[in-house]
């Protein structure tokens, strides 16, 4: 007898066919009202494809107002515009920008998936709490990762802030807005302005792009030599670059007209990069823009506020601190906020729901900080006093 045909009756491990039942979803879209939102997380685009693969859209009245997308936009797009805001918040998905308050938890029904920002610094116990006992699952934007392992969510606001930032500092120099009365960047003659950048990361380079296009000189400072390394070359420039030594920074920061805040800390410690003695230092009208303030920041005298009202001066300089820079801008980071929410709901629902999708997408599990009511986010539990469980060990036991 051959090889093959003794092989043929060896036992062997059962077969057992494995298929993944598709679910249709239900998604809401609220009006945001929290901090002047105006961003949306899906264009009209978006809804047409979703809805065209079975699903169903429902959006609160005007929520897409504020990104120039009107109601009638979605209608003919698919989506059903709802008359309440309570049939928005009892679908399978609710999907919103700003961080859910307590009224907004209030009205969800429970057992459901929810994305938003979840802005460590700011995030409302109760409204946490609610979703808690809802047996909410909750997913952070910014904490999603792509296969890549790439914050995709992040890195495209992390560009619009960038450059945004730098066309505020521009406009904050200026005596209109009460500042020196420079332009930022340089003209033949005249020494160019100076703008130090906090973190070599993608809203620093994007804020370096933009700086040095306008003929600023520009410092950037960051804990890793590899960042500033792949920093330069990325640029394709040589520019000033220092790891964080105080007194380095310290004299950069006396010199500078612009100061730009891109990296925060890992946690939510009382420690900055960027001290209230170092911005004593600054010179006076100067502009200082922390684009990390909404997970508690890198410059020890900047404040957590609206677009509404983002400025304030401290020591003489001016600060701008708004947690949602990019709503300055809110179709442009629409559609890039629909460019990664629409693939991401359609993939759940392909999935069979939220708990297949987590088992085998690591880069999303990152972002849940909810699961089925369990807090699974460490820096919450510690902030409020909540045992956090494992997200891995919750799933292990599906």
């Amino acid at each position: 007898m051959s090889e093959q045909a003794r092989n043929a009756f060896m036992p062997r491990e059962e077969q057992i066919e494995k298929t993944v039942t598709r679910r249709q979803m239900t998604i809401g879209m609220p009006r945001d009202i929290r901090d002047n939102e105006k961003r949306i997380a899906l264009t009209p685009e978006a809804v047409r494809i979703l809805t065209d693969a079975g699903n169903e859209v429902f959006i609160e009245p005007s929520a897409g107002q504020g990104a120039s997308f009107s109601d009638s936009d979605y209608s003919d797009n698919g989506a059903m515009v709802a008359d309440t805001a309570q049939k928005v918040y009892e679908c399978d998905m609710v999907v919103k920008i700003a961080p859910f308050n307590r009224k907004e938890a209030g009205l969800l029904k429970g057992s459901q998936v929810v994305i938003s920002f979840m802005n460590a610094a700011t995030m409302d116990e109760e409204a946490l709490s609610m979703m808690m006992r809802k047996r909410i699952t909750a997913l952070a934007c910014e904490k999603i990762r792509d296969t890549d392992g790439v914050f995709p969510i992040m890195e495209t606001m992390s560009e619009i802030s960038g450059v945004t930032a730098v066309l505020l500092a521009s406009e904050y120099l200026s005596n209109t807005t009460g500042g020196k009365g420079v332009m930022l960047g340089g003209v033949t003659g005249v020494t160019p302005t100076e703008v130090v950048i906090i973190g070599a990361n993608t809203a620093g380079e994007y804020a370096a792009r933009a700086a040095l296009g306008l003929g600023a000189i520009v410092k950037v400072f960051d804990s890793s030599v590899h960042r500033l390394r792949n920093f330069q070359n990325l640029l394709g420039q040589r520019l000033y670059t220092s790891t964080f030594h105080p007194q380095v920074l310290q004299k950069a920061m006396k010199s500078a007209d612009v100061l730009i805040g891109a990296l925060a800390a890992d946690d939510l410690r009382s420690s900055f990069f960027v001290t209230e003695e170092m911005v004593r230092g600054m010179k006076r009208g100067s502009v200082i823009i922390d684009l990390s303030v909404d997970s508690g920041g890198c410059v020890e005298t900047t404040e957590c506020r609206a677009i509404k009202d983002p400025t304030y001066e401290k020591h003489g300089v001016i600060h701008y601190s708004a947690w949602n820079l990019p709503s300055r801008v809110p179709k442009t980071a629409s559609i890039a906020l629909s460019n990664v929410f629409r693939p991401l709901m359609q993939d759940i629902a392909d999935a069979g729901g939220i708990t297949p999708m987590l088992k085998f997408n690591i880069g999303l599990r990152s972002g849940v900080y909810v699961y089925n009511g369990i807090l699974t986010n460490e820096m919450l539990g510690q902030k409020f006093g909540i045992l956090s469980k494992d997200i891995n060990l919750l799933l292990a036991a599906f």
